[in-house]
């Protein structure tokens, strides 16, 4: 089975079922429709000179579109390379390049950028900004034959420290994915709102496809914003969706300000960073149903998720059924209990590697196991909790500090809207830990204030140092904070210090 026909055997079980509904001007596509059209598409890149394995760029917002073009793919055996409509024109070129893009679909109104971004990529054929400027073609010939390992969508991750890496997924992956998400939360995929832009994991594995085998409807949001997304839930009667912190910490402020119906909500998932407690028990209390924090990765996911029926707060969760998770010390045995260590993971759903790069792959695919980066804790009970990033652990006179339990403390004030934390450079204790918050609206809070209130549940050397206040905090073109700015802005503050007369 591929993902092709994944999508075809949904159009002949439910034929005139909506399987798209455009959040935008509330369209609809049933999955008759959707079949029909991404088969006709798939003859049109083949009849312009594709040919399978070639990698197809997607420039394009959530849209019936998108999904149109990335099962045309799948159908032709062709690899979909999404691309982040965030992006700047260097961006855009590097992911171009790499991939050796053989085409691009470019939104229309972004078209400009990728044209600008596609000068120099020698191997990039065309760049089009409809569906309708390729040649027609008819669907009587056979499509060719897709083979379920066969690569079919690269994801570029955000690159926080260096260029990204292009994650690739076969048919197989994909579908492991779409099943293992539909095994945590089997009864909520009847109306699903894809609210997380499907350049990423979480829009198109995490929500879409699961959406496509459960035979559910695919509400799609063009772009984020807190009131349409709640006015989405109830207009549709969404069940199930999924999202960073970051944004579900909007959606609660605008709950807040204006309440919308959202009772036909089943699962509300949020993974992808830090999911501070404060948040589950404010969720808990405007939504009614619980956060369930998740944790996965490009790479791989789910990994790890809370049960509908016995949710830790602030863990990550027990071993999704069907994959494996170790905790390995840095010779890659296994630790004790509640011991810190790198966490392992071995599931159907993990990429085969990264395009072009045999190296990072080698690094991170080992023996079957694909060794995350992250830290993490398993406690007695088979519950797992986030560490930090194996880079972000802060190292204040020996004593290992997780930047997230310092932001969870802080976090905890009522008048903190975002918290993060990062280490820098101290000559008396190798590093100090250094604050940053931004406030919700109408509330004050003093640095002495917020550092005191961390104090009542921290260790002392797990203060903060100092607090820095900033409007917002910065975060990457997938939503995640980037702690690299953070410390750039420490680092640019000190030189100006220095260089005042």
């Amino acid at each position: 089975m591929n993902l092709g026909s994944l999508l075809h055997d949904a159009a002949i079980r439910n034929p005139q079922k909506a399987a798209l509904i455009d959040g935008s001007d509330h369209q609809a596509v049933s999955y008759e429709q959707l079949d029909c059209s991404t088969t006709l598409l798939a003859h049109r890149l083949l009849r312009e000179g594709c040919r399978p394995g070639d990698r197809i760029a997607i420039h394009w917002a959530n849209s019936i579109e998108v999904v149109t073009f990335f099962f045309a793919c799948f159908k032709a055996g062709l690899i979909a390379v999404p691309v982040n409509v965030r992006m700047k024109a260097p961006e855009i070129a590097y992911v171009l390049a790499h991939s050796k893009a053989a085409m691009c679909f470019s939104q229309p109104e972004l078209s400009p950028l990728a044209e600008e971004a596609g000068q120099d990529c020698g191997a990039l054929r065309g760049i089009h900004a409809t569906m309708g400027d390729l040649p027609a073609e008819s669907t009587d010939a056979a499509l060719p034959e897709v083979n379920a390992v066969a690569p079919a969508l690269i994801l570029y991750t955000s690159g926080t420290t260096a260029r990204p890496k292009g994650v690739t997924h076969t048919h197989q992956s994909l579908l492991n994915t779409a099943r293992l998400m539909a095994g945590v939360a089997p009864e909520s995929f009847d109306s699903v709102l894809v609210m997380t832009q499907m350049m990423h994991t979480s829009g198109i594995n995490c929500d879409l496809l699961p959406a496509i085998l459960k035979g559910g409807t695919a509400v799609l949001v063009p772009a984020f914003n807190a009131a349409l997304v709640l006015d989405l839930i109830e207009r549709f009667g969404c069940t199930y969706t999924m999202g960073l912190p970051s944004l579900v910490q909007f959606m609660l402020e605008e709950q807040e300000r204006q309440p919308c119906l959202i009772g036909s909500l089943r699962t509300f998932i949020a993974g992808g960073d830090s999911v501070p407690v404060a948040m589950q028990e404010r969720f808990q209390k405007l939504f009614g149903i619980p956060l369930r924090e998740a944790y996965g990765m490009t790479e791989s996911l789910p990994s790890l998720f809370n049960p509908a029926d016995a949710i830790r707060p602030g863990s990550l969760g027990k071993v999704v059924n069907g994959a494996e998770v170790r905790v390995v010390d840095a010779e890659g045995r296994d630790v004790a209990d509640n011991q810190t260590g790198e966490i392992a993971v071995r599931s159907p759903a993990n990429c085969v590697g990264y395009w072009d790069d045999l190296p990072a792959t080698r690094e991170t695919l080992r023996d079957g196991w694909l060794y995350t980066g992250d830290l993490g804790r398993r406690d007695a009970d088979g519950y797992h909790w986030f560490e930090g990033r194996k880079k972000e652990i802060i190292i204040h006179g020996g004593s290992n500090i997780s930047p997230q339990e310092v932001e969870e403390a802080i976090y905890s004030h009522p008048a903190v809207l975002e918290a993060a934390v990062i280490g820098m450079p101290d000559a008396a204790y190798g590093e100090q830990v250094v604050g940053f918050v931004s406030l919700r609206e109408g509330l004050t809070a003093s640095e002495a204030e917020l550092r005191e209130h961390a104090r009542r549940s921290l260790a002392d050397y797990k203060v903060p140092e100092k607090i820095l206040f900033l409007n917002e905090l910065p975060k990457g073109i997938t939503g995640k904070l980037q702690r690299r700015v953070l410390k750039q802005m420490v680092n640019t503050r000190a030189d100006e210090k220095m260089a005042a007369p």
